[in-house]
């Protein structure tokens, strides 16, 4: 420090404060926000704090100082949340007999034309089959008196009948048996369905978890309305901690392999993440690449997911960057 010379000397304090900051985030991964709700407020920001450590690991190094070991070190210590953050290569696997899943929040098809344009439906429903996944997880559904979907099999919730709109599956393998989470004190809610392809049986989970309710292109952070958006969200991460739980729970009573798919509302770095990772395996890490970006923000945030059981086999995970929801629709390709 004593060699650095004043502007170095505030930038590393900066650097210290961002370093320290990272470091006490990846505990979000592993303490539920019901025992330290603020450390989950921290996990949201772990792809920020890893990209300005990686800048002022560069920009120390490119000054020849030794103080880019501060930052250095605690991105190796958070390796696993670098590559849950980047992808480097894809897998392309791409077999004949592959299943390939899609899971994708439509927003309503625009139903309230968040999005302008008149054709925002018919381009969802014309990617979809175009697309041909063999199963389809669609979250915030609502049925169309103009489109369908070319499948044998579905099982579409409704979550109430005043708002006519919930969560779909359809496949074109069999369905044999189905239900839904039905989430306390919330309009979210999971569906899962039990499908037979050849002799197997595979339960698969579509899951939309409760919203924490940030918009920052609408929302005010001032001083005077923090307090009110601190509980909002804080109630939120416990509810969502909640459901979580009722989900393993549920599959744990299984004899099958399951997949896990849908909207966590949160990211890779949060407890409600491994919880419902557990014995799964992520298929952006296994077959993605780059950031993997699902939501629709200046910033790569990955809060939608396909968790795959580890006895089956990941050949290839995309994201595909369509504007025609505030989610961007992801597909794996996999071989049971």
């Amino acid at each position: 420090m004593k060699k650095l010379a004043l502007t170095d000397k505030l930038l590393f304090v900066i650097n210290l404060l961002l370093a320290t900051i990272l470091l006490i985030s990846y505990l979000g991964y592993y303490i539920s926000p019901d025992s330290i709700s603020v450390i989950s407020f921290l996990s949201l920001s772990v792809p920020f704090l890893i990209t300005l450590n990686l800048v002022f690991a560069v920009f120390w190094m490119l000054k020849l100082k030794r103080q880019f070991l501060l930052s250095t070190l605690v991105l190796i210590i958070g390796y696993q949340y670098i590559t849950k953050f980047y992808s480097l290569s894809e897998k392309k696997v791409l077999l004949t007999n592959d299943v390939k899943i899609m899971s994708y929040n439509v927003r309503l098809f625009n139903l309230y034309n968040w999005i302008e344009g008149d054709s925002i439906e018919q381009n969802i429903y014309k990617f979809i089959n175009n697309k041909a996944p063999d199963i389809l997880c669609i979250q915030e559904f609502h049925l169309s008196t103009e489109f369908e979907l070319n499948y044998p099999y579905e099982y579409v919730h409704i979550s109430t009948d005043k708002n006519n709109y919930g969560h779909a599956i359809f496949s074109n393998f069999n369905i044999v048996n189905s239900g839904a989470l039905n989430f306390p004190d919330s309009t979210n809610n999971a569906i899962f369905v039990d499908i037979v392809k050849n002799n197997d049986t595979i339960r698969v989970y579509n899951v939309h978890l409760e919203s924490l309710k940030i918009n920052p292109k609408e929302d005010n952070f001032t001083q005077e309305n923090s307090e009110k958006f601190r509980i909002r969200v804080e109630k939120s991460f416990k509810k969502q901690t909640e459901q979580a739980v009722l989900i393993m729970q549920h599959q744990g009573k299984t004899p099958y392999k399951t997949i896990i798919c849908g909207d966590f509302n949160n990211n890779a770095f949060s407890w409600v993440y491994r919880k419902l990772k557990s014995s799964k395996r992520d298929a952006f890490e296994i077959g993605g690449k780059g950031f993997g970006k699902t939501y629709d923000y200046f910033f790569p945030l990955r809060i939608d997911f396909i968790l795959v059981d580890e006895k089956i086999d990941i050949n290839n995970f995309k994201t595909y960057d369509i504007n025609y929801s505030d989610h961007y629709p992801i597909m794996a390709r996999l071989n049971f």
